[in-house]
């Protein structure tokens, strides 16, 4: 995706989520700047002299530059997210220099902010996960962001809203893996998959932002913040997973007024599909994903802002819900 398309994306993530601890507690093109170097050393060869074209070691001291400039930043991005999510506090103004430049760079500052925050993981969160949202956004694929156990709780929750961060309700399902899928070779497969899942949960992500919704940066820079990972209710455990999520409908109420509609097949035909995405993900990186990780894989009621004072209830089929109350 180009930078173009990355700031038109995170235009329209604003533009998604409007303006608006459990009992108060607790598809981008990914550059290379090394496949440049690559490039440019074999169209000019320090020993020869062009006329009006500078020598490559000019070049390479240009891409040695923008590489520390980038290092520096993702650095400095680093510090302001990890200083955001420890202080429950927005980044108001986001520099434009400090967005990341690429989808590779972004998921590696939101690593290191996991790593210097130090807190337990719960696991993943994932995104975009419906054509709806993918087409606002602009981008192909789903996005993903890391969790935290200290933002897990059981159904009936309490929040205070005034603790939030710009927070949108998600329905989702919350799949728990029982066992580990280790960094390998061979593609993943969805009878992996399945064998691997100990327990499914109806749930639903209290969604937070470390930007302001009103100066969204480019999407990067969210990414960079865990895909606006926040809070997570778990709600009814789905006893009988395995005849299927597709089918299952879920209903969100406001107040006891239902506001949005939605079922399992809106989440990529199978919402078991984005876990097996975000597995190959991770995989392609070298890396596994762990027993006792739990993987919200995606909204089916999209993204709708929660004020302060209103309740909300999830309903998942006939035998399962959520349910939250936002005190004001």
């Amino acid at each position: 995706m180009r930078d173009d398309n990355l700031r038109d994306a995170g235009r329209n993530l604003g533009h998604e989520v409007g303006t608006g601890a459990c009992q108060y507690g607790t598809g981008f093109v990914d550059s290379s700047l090394s496949r440049g170097c690559i490039e440019l050393n074999s169209i000019y060869h320090p020993s020869k002299s062009f006329v009006g074209v500078p020598a490559a070691s000019h070049f390479v001291g240009m891409i040695q530059n923008s590489q520390k400039t980038s290092q520096s930043g993702h650095a400095r991005l680093t510090e302001l997210l990890v200083a955001a999510r420890r202080d429950r506090q927005q980044i108001p103004n986001l520099p434009d220099e400090l967005v990341p430049e690429t989808l590779n760079a972004a998921y590696s500052v939101n690593e290191s902010v996991a790593d210097h925050l130090g807190w337990e993981p719960l696991g993943w969160k994932i995104a975009c996960t419906t054509e709806s949202v993918r087409a606002k956004l602009k981008v192909r694929h789903p996005i993903y962001g890391r969790t935290f156990k200290r933002f897990a709780c059981l159904s009936p929750a309490r929040f205070l809203h005034a603790e939030l961060l710009d927070p949108l309700v998600e329905c989702e399902f919350f799949v728990t893996l029982g066992k580990d899928l280790p960094a390998r070779d061979e593609p993943w497969t969805m009878v992996d998959v399945i064998a691997a899942i100990d327990t499914v949960h109806a749930g639903i992500e209290v969604a937070e932002c470390r930007y302001p919704t009103r100066a969204m940066p480019r999407l990067p820079a969210v990414l960079a913040d865990g895909s606006a990972s926040g809070r997570y209710v778990f709600g009814t455990v789905i006893e009988r997973w395995r005849d299927g999520l597709a089918g299952i409908a879920v209903t969100l109420e406001i107040d006891g007024v239902a506001r949005r509609f939605g079922s399992g097949k809106d989440v990529m035909g199978d919402p078991l599909k984005p876990l097996l995405w975000l597995l190959e993900q991770r995989r392609l990186d070298g890396k596994g994903m762990n027993a006792g990780e739990t993987i919200s894989t995606g909204s089916m009621t999209g993204m709708l802002p929660i004020r302060a004072g209103q309740s909300v209830r999830a309903l998942f089929g006939d035998d399962a819900e959520v349910r939250i109350a936002f005190d004001g």
